[in-house]
């Protein structure tokens, strides 16, 4: 699939089937992560990949949600503030750099024919709690990672020329 068709037909997955995901393919769209830009090539993230067979209860503390839960995987990327390029004028780049290594997982999944969701709004101390997160690691966002068992809804998405402004 060529990149502008995957970009139209990418979307949030809100249904998984338990069908379990490859290792190859979970290999495919971690690598795609690790290989997305980052701000100095500093690479301030982890990612960390969660079965949810048997904690379907305790993960749907961190996102209340049942499919959340439903698919086989969930990935949460965390940022890694000791480690981000500050730049010359001391701007932060980790929430930009974890999105950008996000996306090409996303992406990446939706190549192969996984479904994801990119959830931002989560308990992050549930998260800590439960992943037993290492103190350095910055939950920044999670996508469940598993075979969609729905189907896509239209995009509705504002006019070119409400979004880009020409200079």
């Amino acid at each position: 699939m060529d990149f502008s068709e995957l970009v139209k037909n990418r979307y949030s997955v809100r249904a998984y089937k338990p069908d379990p995901v490859e290792d190859e393919k979970l290999a495919a769209v971690l690598e795609a992560a690790r290989l997305a830009p980052t701000a100095a090539n500093r690479q301030p993230f982890l990612l960390f990949v969660i079965d949810t067979k048997g904690r379907e209860e305790e993960l749907s503390r961190i996102y209340h949600r049942e499919w959340f839960v439903q698919a086989p995987l969930i990935i949460c990327a965390c940022g890694l503030p000791g480690e981000v390029w500050k730049g010359e004028h001391g701007r932060d780049y980790l929430g930009v750099d974890v999105a950008i290594a996000m996306d090409h997982l996303i992406l990446a999944a939706a190549e192969l024919g996984l479904g994801t969701c990119w959830i931002g709004a989560f308990d992050a101390e549930a998260a800590r709690e439960i992943l037993n997160l290492p103190e350095d690691a910055d939950p920044i966002v999670f996508t469940p990672l598993g075979y969609p068992a729905d189907t896509p809804k239209p995009k509705e998405r504002k006019p070119l020329d409400e979004i880009a402004r020409y200079l």
